[in-house]
């Protein structure tokens, strides 16, 4: 058995924490179980020496809520946010979404660090290639989620064959070092593994050798240059920490030598460990990054849930707990910053941003696909400073 929860145990509140069970009975002992409430999704506070966020999840938000008696507005996947933005407001009856509160955080905490972390990455990395190889630090129930939180906030390709299904891309990869181990083991030549995948793989995958089994990486990387000539795209370097060095001036090497031999067309990838000082250091040398752990586990951005008003004699009252603001309110994009202001006040500047994605249980509109929501935040990203 795996220890996971299925989709009927989060829409149905059995992922929830125990005291919004006991909430919920309280409050029908109380004979309060018609209040309706106006529940806002926001952060208080961004990562250490972070400016901004991706907001992501919004599309497994919409599948929890959509058979409740509730109304939902967000901010379209993929927006950037900033510190006290509210990113999502829940309208309804309390108890319609009481114990969906801890499944609707989960989603979009851990989505939004995920594709925040990325979309950082991707910053850094500029037009060079990020591909996501973060699966193997995952539990594979959550792989498919983190991939296409990784995808849409920035990397340009995910490695698992299930992630990028569901999303109707192809995954992205290139060898392990098991290849070369068993041909060197088997067949006494670990370049073997090289020729091998050349022949036996489809030919719109991208030769990209794994140059650093055995040998030293300028080694392996004129060894494969030699071995596959112009069908090389590209060579990846991936030393164990314990021969790491300094990974820039390995790259250095096997650039200048494979220029020198005239094979300038190789691109280098790099992989291992990278987070963003190491891509920093990297990134006008290599042609591209595997990155994994540090965007499968990020930073947190930490979003909580607050009621701001609740409905009294059928008016709306607004209250919250103190540290809060209360009230319903809009975000508005006014150039790159953004304007907080009460939802029934006349816009301040720009276009608001909060808009309806379910009215009382019907989704009103559809969420885009991944490719899309990815360029929407790639543009946004041109506007932004780390």
């Amino acid at each position: 058995m795996f220890h996971v929860a299925t989709p009927n145990d989060i829409v149905s509140g059995r992922s929830t924490d125990v005291y919004f069970q006991r909430t919920v009975e309280v409050l029908k002992s109380a004979e309060l179980e018609d209040v309706k409430v106006r529940a806002e999704f926001h952060v208080s506070s961004l990562p250490k020496d972070y400016k901004w966020a991706v907001f992501t999840g919004l599309k497994e938000v919409v599948e929890v809520l959509k058979s409740r008696r509730v109304t939902l507005y967000a901010l379209p996947e993929g927006t950037v946010f900033y510190e006290n933005d509210p990113v999502l407001v829940i309208e309804g009856p309390y108890l319609e979404f009481a114990v969906l509160e801890t499944a609707v955080l989960g989603i979009l905490r851990h989505y939004s660090s995920i594709s925040t972390k990325a979309a950082r990455v991707k910053k850094l990395v500029g037009d060079k290639t990020c591909l996501f190889f973060g699966a193997r630090a995952l539990h594979p129930a959550v792989q498919p989620m983190a991939d296409r939180a990784a995808y849409i906030g920035g990397c340009d390709g995910v490695a698992t064959v299930l992630g990028a299904e569901m999303m109707g891309i192809k995954p992205s990869g290139t060898m392990p070092h098991a290849l070369m181990i068993i041909f060197r083991a088997v067949a006494g030549d670990h370049t073997l593994a090289w020729v091998w995948f050349d022949r036996a793989v489809s030919a719109d995958v991208p030769r990209i050798v794994l140059a650093d089994t055995f040998l030293d990486e300028r080694e392996e990387a004129m060894l494969a240059a030699k071995l596959l000539g112009k069908r090389l795209y590209g060579v990846r370097l991936d030393t164990p920490g314990s021969r790491r060095g300094n990974m820039r001036r390995i790259a250095e090497e096997v650039r200048w030598t494979l220029d020198l031999h005239g094979y300038k067309h190789v691109k280098i990838f790099v992989s291992g460990g990278l987070d963003e000082p190491q891509i920093a250091a990297l990134r006008d040398l290599a042609d591209g990054f595997g990155v994994g752990t540090s965007i499968a586990f990020p930073p947190s951005v930490d979003l909580a849930m607050d009621i701001v008003e609740v409905e009294v004699n059928g008016r709306w009252v607004p209250i919250t707990k103190r540290g809060k603001l209360p009230g319903f309110k809009q975000v508005y994009k006014c150039g790159v910053k953004h304007v907080v202001a009460r939802w029934d006040e006349p816009a301040p500047c720009g276009e608001p941003l909060l808009i309806k994605w379910i009215e009382d249980g019907k989704v009103v509109r559809e969420i885009p696909h991944e490719k899309e929501i990815r360029e929407y935040v790639l543009s946004q990203l041109k506007e932004l400073e780390l």
